[in-house]
């Protein structure tokens, strides 16, 4: 009989597995949602009842009612673009992809307006090399310890502006032409605060017009390594679905990786 380590080596998968499950963090990305947490003003608040109890019926079962762009969730291109890709037609090979992680958090700490540069992204590729092709970029901002109290998710001033970081036009028309896959932040818009208190979306039209998918509301990117790690984002299937919640975990190193990385047969 052979022993778990023996079968997984005969394997390269289930290698490749025990290798991550061993030596690497698993860091799950993802806010619970329930009723009253943040989120966009315009969309109702979640209902929840008990359909089915255990103690009475011998089995729990909850019935939610929510929209789809509901916690941390995910925005196919469909959501803001007629006829583009729903949720059903993304790909279950985009759903595992390298993360790059660009840290604009001690900005925001002291300016909340703050959005990425071009000179943040050069900085990030001069560390680690040019941010790959097919990758998910995630803004890191911090935006997402203020969760889940909504008046300071919004942070709006006396004039009722929103005054929460987001992209910067510069930085998604770059990477759209470095061929991200997707993005992801942890505040509930893709456009800033100020941006989107006048009713401007047009970063987050501009992401899913060029066929690109989207995480928002994302949460622990402090807790990730900002190039090395790789994301994992998952979600039902509804059919022509426009948005839904995600799972969404990151797999980093517990320790650094060795400069050649282990080799499976």
């Amino acid at each position: 009989m052979t022993t778990p380590s023996e079968s997984a080596d005969r394997h390269p998968l289930w290698a490749i597995h025990r290798h991550l499950a061993e030596r690497h963090v698993w860091t799950d990305l993802t806010h619970a949602f329930h009723p009253g947490q943040p989120h966009f003003p315009a969309f109702p608040d979640e209902e929840r009842s008990q359909v089915f109890d255990v103690g009475q019926d011998g089995f729990t079962v909850h019935r939610h009612t929510i929209v789809g762009q509901w916690g941390t969730h995910v925005d196919p291109p469909s959501h803001f673009v007629e006829g583009a890709r729903t949720l059903d037609e993304v790909p279950v090979e985009q759903m595992i992809l390298p993360l790059v992680v660009l840290d604009i958090s001690h900005r925001v700490a002291g300016d909340p307006d703050a959005v990425p540069t071009l000179d943040d992204v050069a900085a990030w590729e001069q560390r680690n090399g040019s941010v790959p092709a097919g990758s998910f970029v995630a803004l890191r901002t911090d935006w997402w310890k203020r969760w889940p109290d909504a008046a300071a998710m919004e942070n709006r001033d006396a004039d009722g502006v929103s005054h929460a970081p987001g992209w910067s036009r510069e930085v998604v028309e770059h990477l759209v032409a470095a061929g991200v896959t997707a993005l992801g932040h942890e505040q509930t818009d893709t456009d800033a605060g100020r941006s989107t208190s006048a009713g401007d979306y047009d970063l987050e039209l501009l992401w899913l017009q060029n066929d690109r998918w989207q995480i928002e509301l994302m949460a622990r990117l402090d807790e990730v390594p900002e190039v090395g790690a790789l994301i994992v984002a998952s979600w039902p299937k509804p059919l022509g679905g426009s948005g839904f919640p995600a799972r969404v975990v990151a797999i980093h190193p517990a320790e650094p990786e060795p400069a050649d990385p282990p080799r499976w047969a």
